[in-house]
């Protein structure tokens, strides 16, 4: 039995009853930018959210942009963000002139340490970027405290949490506004590339829709520089019917996390991921911890079982960003973290058979590690 890192096609074959009708009408009126699809998704996905406002954006890294430049971050200004993440949320500062200032995560969940954010704290900071990384929720009962201190903004990169609570609420819903991707493997993806900003500011709210249709809210009348970040109405209309199933998409996450749990406690010398005390995480990646991880990766890879690795580089150590100066050793938490971070199959439709035979391919490979004695 081959098991995919990731099954997109279990997904769209549950909808697509409902969403090809839509495209048809669609394809027939020619409606493609905007409408009552995307209308229905921002105010569906702010309803479930718990927030005043939804813009619907292009991707999760021009979300990201249009949050900062939304709340005024303006070239030299710096962001405090973890060094664990995706490229993006690093990328969408410097697209702007930003500095990203990265701090390192705690050694249980690899979220940002909120102990780590305060010393980096200069006078050019202006937003700490909180990532809700692997479907958990940041420590923001812990970050917002720190925010308010110092007078900062809170921007959440919430691209891999729909869905997900913490203390403070549900991930996407807690700073002053907060950044999503829809990308087809997120736990609530389109069908292609797709984003959105969440916030109760309406100000806010206002300066992204008009930032991103090219600084206008009215035809050919600019207010600003702006991009061109819109949401497409086909996929709004696939986003729509999967957030009618996010919740039970989740919960079968939450349980497939639990089945792994108990399959893999009695496997030696693999660390399982656990969930911080008031979260109720969404299992976007299923990531444990090993050694040789890049040998026990090409052994389950060659078994037909599909790995990743996110993410083999913390950010401070990629080519992009060797310009601001970091070295190896300044994040020790992440830079470990990073040569044994190994994330398993993880998706909604995933069977229990399917991680059974993970579990022993897994254990057959690290098996395969062990020193022969005599």
């Amino acid at each position: 039995m081959r098991v995919p890192f990731l099954d997109l096609a279990s997904q769209q074959a549950e909808i697509a009853d409902e969403v090809l009708p839509v495209w048809r009408r669609q394809l027939e009126s020619a409606s493609f930018i905007g409408g009552p699809e995307v209308d229905a998704f921002e105010r569906e996905f702010a309803e479930y959210m718990g927030v005043e406002h939804v813009v619907g954006v292009s991707n999760g890294t021009d979300a990201l942009e249009l949050a900062y430049r939304a709340v005024g971050v303006q070239p030299g200004d710096e962001i405090i963000m973890p060094a664990n993440t995706f490229i993006a949320t690093a990328e969408a500062a410097s697209r702007l002139g930003a500095v990203p200032v990265f701090v390192d995560v705690d050694g249980e969940h690899l979220l940002i340490d909120p102990d780590a954010i305060e010393a980096a704290i200069t006078e050019r900071t202006r937003v700490i970027a909180p990532v809700h990384l692997f479907g958990q929720t940041a420590p923001l009962d812990r970050i917002a405290p720190i925010a308010e201190r110092h007078g900062l903004v809170v921007v959440e990169d919430a691209a891999q949490s729909q869905g997900a609570t913490g203390q403070s609420g549900r991930a996407g819903s807690i700073g002053r506004v907060a950044a999503t991707s829809f990308y087809p493997g997120k736990n609530l993806g389109a069908a292609g590339d797709a984003g959105a900003i969440m916030t109760n500011d309406s100000e806010i709210a206002h300066v992204v829709r008009n930032l991103g249709g090219h600084g206008s809210s009215v035809k050919y009348v600019h207010d600003r520089v702006g991009m061109n970040a819109r949401l497409d109405a086909v996929q709004a209309t696939v986003l729509r019917a999967k957030l009618r199933r996010l919740d039970a998409w989740n919960e079968a996450r939450r349980a497939a996390a639990n089945r792994y749990a108990m399959l893999l406690a009695a496997v030696q010398g693999v660390r399982l991921p656990t969930e911080r005390h008031g979260n109720a995480d969404v299992w976007h990646l299923y990531v444990i911890r090993v050694e040789e991880r890049d040998r026990l990766a090409a052994d389950l890879t060659a078994a037909g079982i599909g790995v990743g690795i996110h993410y083999p580089t913390p950010i401070h150590l990629t080519e992009a960003y060797t310009a601001l100066g970091y070295r190896r050793g300044q994040f020790p938490v992440a830079e470990a973290a990073a040569d044994r971070i190994l994330s398993l199959p993880m998706f909604p439709h995933l069977t229990e058979a399917q991680q059974q035979r993970v579990v022993r391919a897994l254990q057959q490979a690290m098996q395969r590690a062990l020193p022969v004695t005599s």
